[in-house]
């Protein structure tokens, strides 16, 4: 499966959740790039969102990020 721009987009938004608690979500703001607001509105309209400018994630959701913050920390290099 190739990688879309519309993909990695949603990636981006879903790693910024903080998975240490449900009760901090993110606002996008009007004022954010046009990529990142349809990236929310993605989100939202798929069920991973509560809010389609960002709000919390959803049991669905969260269950997403965490697979997908998982998978990025193996995958991103470290420093050593």
């Amino acid at each position: 499966m190739p990688y879309t721009t519309d993909l990695i987009e949603e990636v981006n938004i879903l790693a910024r959740f903080n998975l240490s608690t449900t009760q901090e979500g993110i606002k996008v703001h009007s004022s954010a790039d046009e990529d990142v607001i349809t990236a929310t509105q993605r989100l939202y309209d798929k069920g991973l969102l509560t809010q389609p400018d960002g709000g919390y994630l959803t049991p669905l959701g969260l269950k997403v990020a965490e697979h997908l913050q998982n998978a990025l920390v193996i995958l991103t290099p470290t420093h050593h």
